[in-house]
């Protein structure tokens, strides 16, 4: 599973012109599901995405969580994050999930946020969406699953 988190003032995602998530501060999760990836991968992800410390503290140091910061989530599906273009000019997704087991992950990861108690809004899965942000310093994390167990 592979993630590109952003932390942002606000963002949104449209569809066909009507917004299907929008967040003040937090983090955009660009969220991309894996044809290896599992139920694990998921679990690992939502803890790994929800305990970044990325937000500044007092002090002004990068050391709380999105929720310590009182931020909100918004998690789009991105399969294009398993792109291959080492060869050729056209990428390949064929290390993707299919859209079912995509689909089936992707919300594992938004439930298991929600569970924990998060804000957490969405785009719509396997739909064209423009997400439109602003980011928030730049803070900008590359996060991979099977990179780390």
């Amino acid at each position: 599973m592979r993630a590109v988190v952003q932390r942002v003032r606000r963002a949104a995602v449209t569809v066909e012109g009507r917004v299907a998530g929008a967040i003040g501060p937090g983090l955009v999760v660009l969220l991309g599901v894996g044809r290896t990836d599992s139920g694990r991968d998921a679990d690992w992800m939502a803890d790994k995405v929800a305990g970044l410390r990325i937000f500044a503290d007092a002090a002004g140091q990068m050391n709380r969580s999105v929720a310590e910061a009182e931020g909100a989530l918004l998690v789009v599906s991105q399969f294009t994050l398993f792109g291959d273009c080492r060869r050729g000019r056209r990428p390949s997704y064929s290390a993707a999930a299919e859209p079912e087991e995509a689909r089936r992950l992707y919300l594992a990861v938004v439930d298991r946020l929600r569970r924990a108690g998060h804000t957490v809004e969405t785009g719509e899965f396997g739909a064209m969406m423009d997400v439109d942000l602003v980011n928030d310093g730049p803070v900008t994390l590359l996060i991979d699953s099977e990179r780390t167990f």
